[in-house]
């Protein structure tokens, strides 16, 4: 065994000396310099190196000795600074450095991101670790200023023996992955410094009883323990497991599509083999033990590949298999159409070429998808509706999985919450909503020309606005397909301006038949939308995903398509120049408003639009507005109003402006129950009812009709009798409520008989469960199981999933008053404490 051992240790090392090769090759001058520096910057910590935090940071790699030219480093550092102590490790407090994921394969390019896992012993206080993720910080932001992408993650040497309840956020998976996170590492670790990973040198036939056999290996003196690191065997993934990979996967297609959805049908074929499951990590190892020398079959990305190419051949489904292959090919971004040097090395280049040709590709399939980027946005839409398409095709097939087992789900509540609710900003196609197409499947949309053509009603085309990407000359239009058709003209330009299509560079053109606005009109509402709104925007935080979303800036653009101002023509105005109102002007008393157009942005980060025409346009505009405000919401962070009138333009604007703030502020009154605004529009008179749980409006007839509305108001809210006193509210769950949301409070009680249960539903109806007993964790995993598993929508050309799931929260005191807060695992919490 001792010999087995020893040329098992050699082989890894050169294994691992041959990836570090190609790892280097692919990268850019930069990337190499901090690379080859990572151990200096883990080993030492020293004001005079970058990533310097004071303090008791841990640092020092176990088993690491610098090379040459680290030395010369240090050495050249010391003499510049006349450093004459030097500089020493003072702990060895780091068990290695690894670079996971697509570092040194055939995925890895100059573009690449490198994953680097710093393990640690687990027995490190928090306090110096919060230290050590501040030096991982300041390395990541000295690689970010020389074009490097770093990511961090601090890895204890005991993660993957407890329960996974780690803390979702950026690039970390938290719950939704763990030992398929292990399966992972182990098929793709290349070692930068540090311990030798245990795992891939020991036989197959030790996983049933791993941990007694690593630990008679150490007794018996065969292998060093601290030379060593074990993280653990892989004998079998939990079933649980695919629901949470999968939801992070979807998630990690909004930044890199193409590799996304290569793993998320990697998960696929790993769950048609369940539970005889043949992981990666386990093919790589056999190979590694069973031959002397570096193949492809080591190579992460060529053998998920190999496996997804074998499960859709045998499901028989050539068309995703087709997606497969040129999401592979994107990947590796060599480009084998030009003939230039290969960028990322020759090896490369020799598989893919082979690759290509096993698969019968055109001259012309290859220039098309080595011009990706110059593509626009007809080929992006195309690429976008197949690449969702795939991944929610294998999502859905990974709850079909859930089903057929009648699993659970292994992630925890707060992040399939938080996952979900990512997912359906990102992908959820609603009314009204700006879809982004552009999952960085291409570099720049912008279009030179951009034409918008109206048709009204009664043609053989649908009424509506039309978007094209040439000028308006019939030679260039005629017999062209629209980009993008709506309804009302300010979706349309929200989705072009969003969406990277229409800039300050780009030359606007229009033909309208039956709306007011014209070309100026147009130009300047485009001008506007792009000062008020920036293009890209931060991703929303995990505390904005915990809460309903709120409106964060709304955008007001009044009589863009109508404007019952611009008939006057020249006739003679009689009004009060002191006392006019723009809701009921003149004598005639008009509504100088005609159209309302909404564009806002809300605090989960999405762009939606709304269009208001017609006599009761302002009323169906405000009432919109304030219902989507819960009453402890915050105000929106800025409200800007803009009018496309002929006339009495700053007027119209500066009323509506104080209109809709003065509203705001009234629907956010935490101290009122119910407030009553009046509204004249024309000759029509409406009351809008502004209570806890929502808006409503009533059109008045006559002031007696107003007592009226008001006196059933409150008999319909009135004091609850003494019998009825159980089905009493919370006043904060009224104040939450939220349409369009189905959202679960849980309120302890104070005789330990269980827990109060009020669900809202998504139009705000209330039901109350008293004294439910039983876990809170185990009924919030049931109910996202429910509509996980049950609320699936359909429709002929694509699968959607239902990401809208329930949100939950808890009810506590504080500070003499109840208060609502995000609902946490209480297992999670038990993890931080320990």
């Amino acid at each position: 065994m001792s010999y087995e051992l020893a040329s098992l240790i050699a082989r890894y090392d050169a294994i691992n000396q041959t990836r570090t090769e190609r790892a280097l090759e692919a990268m850019s001058q930069h990337g190499q310099q901090l690379f080859e520096l990572l151990p200096v910057l883990f080993h030492f910590n020293h004001p005079l190196l970058p990533g310097y935090v004071s303090g008791e940071v841990p640092h020092g790699i176990a088993c690491f000795a610098l090379s040459e030219s680290q030395r010369d480093f240090i050495d050249d550092i010391c003499l510049a600074t006349n450093c004459h102590g030097g500089i020493l490790a003072h702990e060895l407090s780091i068990l290695g450095l690894y670079s996971m994921g697509s570092t040194s394969s055939i995925g890895q390019c100059c573009r690449s991101d490198l994953d680097i896992w710093v393990c640690h012993s687990h027995q490190l206080e928090p306090e110096r670790l919060e230290l050590l993720e501040h030096k991982c910080l300041l390395i990541s932001k000295l690689a970010e200023n020389r074009g490097v992408e770093l990511n961090f993650f601090l890895i204890p040497d005991n993660k993957f023996r407890l329960e996974n309840h780690a803390e979702l956020g950026g690039d970390n998976c938290g719950s939704a992955q763990h030992l398929l996170l292990l399966d992972e590492f182990y098929r793709s670790a290349l070692r930068i410094a540090g311990q030798r990973l245990l795992w891939p040198i020991l036989p197959a036939e030790w996983e049933p009883d791993y941990d007694a056999r690593v630990e008679a290996l150490f007794s018996s003196g065969q292998l060093q323990r601290r030379e060593w690191l074990d993280l653990g065997s892989l004998q079998r993934i939990p079933a649980e497991e695919y629901f949470g990979s999968a939801l992070w996967l979807l998630y990690k297609g909004l930044d890199s599509p193409y590799k996304a959805v290569l793993k998320i049908l990697l998960m696929e074929a790993y769950s048609a083999e369940f539970p005889q499951t043949q992981l990666l990590s386990m093919t790589t190892r056999d190979w590694f033990q069973q031959h002397d020398d570096y193949s492809l079959q080591l190579d992460t990305y060529y053998l998920m590949l190999e496996k997804v190419t074998s499960y859709l051949t045998g499901q028989g489904d050539l068309k995703r298999l087709d997606l497969a292959r040129r999401c592979f090919y994107l990947k590796v971004c060599d480009d084998l159409s030009r003939a230039e040097e290969p960028r990322h090395g020759q090896w490369r280049r020799d598989v893919i070429t082979s690759l290509v040709q096993q698969w019968g590709w055109s001259r012309e399939m290859l220039h098309h998808l080595d011009n990706r980027n110059h593509w626009k946005v007809a080929e992006v839409k195309l690429a976008y509706n197949e690449l969702l398409e795939a991944l929610m095709q294998s999502y859905s097939q990974l709850i079909q999985f859930a089903r057929r087992n009648n699993i659970s789900e292994s992630i925890n509540p707060e992040d399939i919450g938080i996952l979900s609710r990512k997912l359906y900003a990102a992908f959820e196609a609603l009314p009204g909503k700006v879809q982004r197409i552009n999952l960085k499947i291409a570099p720049d949309l912008h279009e030179p020309n951009l034409s918008i053509i109206q048709v009204p009603p009664g043609r053989i085309n649908r009424a509506g606005w039309y978007l094209y990407n040439r000028s308006l000359h019939p030679a260039d239009i005629l017999g062209q397909a629209p980009l993008e058709y709506n309804g009302y003209l300010s979706k349309l330009i929200a989705w072009a301006y969003f969406n990277g299509l229409l800039t300050n560079q780009s030359a606007l053109h229009m033909r309208a038949m039956g709306a007011d606005i014209d070309l100026e009109g147009l130009q300047q509402f485009s001008h506007d939308l792009a000062a008020t709104f920036p293009v890209r925007f931060a991703p929303a935080s995990n505390l904005a995903l915990s809460r309903p979303c709120e409106i964060r800036h709304l955008g007001i653009f009044l009589n863009l398509e109508l404007d019952p101002t611009s008939h006057w023509e020249d006739r003679e105005l009689e009004f009060d120049a002191d006392n006019a109102d723009v809701l009921t002007f003149g004598q005639r008393q008009e509504c100088l408003v005609g159209t309302i157009d909404l564009v806002y942005r809300n605090s989960w980060n999405e762009i939606r639009t709304l269009h208001f025409t017609g006599p009761e346009a302002v009323v169906e505009a405000l009432s919109t507005i304030l219902g989507k405000m819960h009453q402890d919401a915050m105000a929106p962070e800025a409200v800007d109003v803009f009018c496309y009138s002929r006339h009495f333009r700053g007027l119209i604007r500066k009323q509506f402006h104080q209109l809709i703030l003065e509203c705001i502020d009234l629907r956010l009154a935490r101290d009122k129950q119910r407030l009553v605004r009046m509204l004249t529009i024309g000759s029509e008179r409406f009351a809008l009812f502004l209570e806890r749980r929502g808006v409503s409006v009533k059109r008045l007839e006559s002031a007696i009709d107003f007592y009226r509305q008001v006196s059933s108001n409150k008999l319909e809210r009135q004091p609850l009798e003494e019998g009825q006193a159980q089905l009493r509210v919370p006043s904060v769950v009224d104040a939450y409520a939220s349409d369009g949301l189905i959202q679960f409070f849980f309120e302890e009680t104070s005789h330990d008989s269980g827990f109060n249960v009020y669900v809202l539903d998504e139009r705000n109806q209330i039901e109350i469960y008293r004294d439910y007993s039983g876990s809170k964790d185990d009924l919030v995993l049931s109910v996202n199981r429910y509509y996980t598993l049950t609320h699936e929508r359909f429709n002929h050309d694509s699968q959607f999933i239902n990401f809208n799931l329930p949100q939950f929260y808890e009810l506590v005191w504080r500070d003499g008053e109840q208060q609502v807060e995000p609902y946490r695992s209480p297992q999670r919490d038990l993890n931080r404490e320990l």
